[in-house]
């Protein structure tokens, strides 16, 4: 039997995404791993992790077995030699050709997901190319409406907002925003995790959600209407719930995922106690795509020291998101 295709983007080449990529090929995965990056970029990377890898050209052509340390690429060519961790906005250009021929090949069936190594999002706006990260490429890409999630082995967070400054979230939490927001949470929990009855938690944007009006009406004018409703279409929603009583043991017994207003009132939680294993993901997306948790840590680009976990464990996810797929609707 074939094995699935992932394509996996090295990221930002000055980052610690190459040595990542590397450090992925040398495990047993079964999986047809297609880098997409520049194959010199990854020879470097392997003589920094100190790792002998076999590079093959990427003919499309499906395989049964992959022994480790060997790696397919589809070779997208550096404008500039990558210096480890030093980013180079001539670089710009490269990265975002990788997360298109990711996008397009996943789109057109050459891959059944992507794995995606973390960029640095400051160097391509430093290109002078607008660019908020993979999340918003990905659904401008696909021409979809999407939702970041993080997911570790015991908890699953979802983002009504993601990369907005603190100052703008109250005027985008919108009824319209928090409506689309939770049916792609819910439509996903069911299709992409086999959960017939998905229990989402609504963490309320003010502190104690807003405690009765007193702490701000978001609670009240925005958030408990649109929860109303939805639980009149038959979704289990509970919430709003003050953020900092949410994540209790006792509570989590209570819901499959939850959904935060913003980036950092629940990914804290998340990472603090699974950094290694927690997986980023991007739900309604027409296709799979995960990602590591963490971002380029150029103090260690270059060292060959970097923990390759994150990206296994987005990679396995992957794998099992595909499989699900595949016994729910054939492959």
């Amino acid at each position: 039997m074939a094995l699935v295709r992932l394509a996996v983007t090295a990221g930002e080449p000055a980052g610690v995404g190459p040595e990542l990529l590397v450090r992925l090929a040398a495990t047993p995965l079964a999986a047809s791993l297609v880098a997409i990056t520049d194959r010199r970029l990854l020879e470097r990377a392997a003589r920094r992790c100190g790792v002998s890898i076999e590079l093959i050209d990427d003919d499309g052509s499906p395989i049964d077995s992959r022994a480790a340390c060997t790696l397919r690429v589809r070779h997208v060519p550096l404008e500039a030699d990558e210096v480890p961790g030093q980013p180079d906005p001539r670089n710009a250009s490269h990265v975002l050709a990788t997360l298109a021929e990711a996008a397009d090949g996943c789109l057109a069936g050459r891959y059944a997901a992507v794995v995606t190594a973390p960029l640095q999002k400051s160097s391509i706006n430093d290109a002078g190319i607008a660019f908020s990260g993979h999340t918003e490429f990905f659904a401008r890409r696909a021409g979809a409406e999407v939702v970041m999630m993080l997911a570790s082995p015991q908890l699953r967070v979802a983002l009504a907002t993601t990369h907005l400054p603190l100052a703008a979230v109250p005027a985008a939490i919108t009824p319209v925003l928090l409506t689309r927001v939770l049916r792609i949470v819910d439509a996903e929990l069911r299709g992409k995790f086999g959960i017939d009855q998905p229990r989402i938690a609504v963490l309320g944007l003010n502190p104690h959600a807003g405690e009765g009006g007193h702490l701000g009406r978001e609670e009240i004018d925005t958030m408990i209407p649109v929860l109303d409703a939805l639980r009149g279409e038959g979704m289990h929603l509970l919430g709003p719930l003050p953020a900092d009583t949410a994540f209790v043991p006792a509570q989590r017994a209570h819901y499959d995922a939850v959904l935060a207003m913003y980036h950092d009132q629940a990914l804290p939680v998340l990472k603090s106690e699974a950094f290694d294993r927690t997986v980023n993901l991007t739900l309604g997306l027409p296709f799979i795509r995960t990602s590591v948790d963490h971002g380029t840590a150029l103090d260690l680009a270059g060292t060959g020291r970097a923990d390759p976990s994150s990206l296994i464990a987005a990679a396995r996810l992957a794998l099992l998101l595909v499989a699900r797929g595949q016994e729910q609707h054939g492959p």
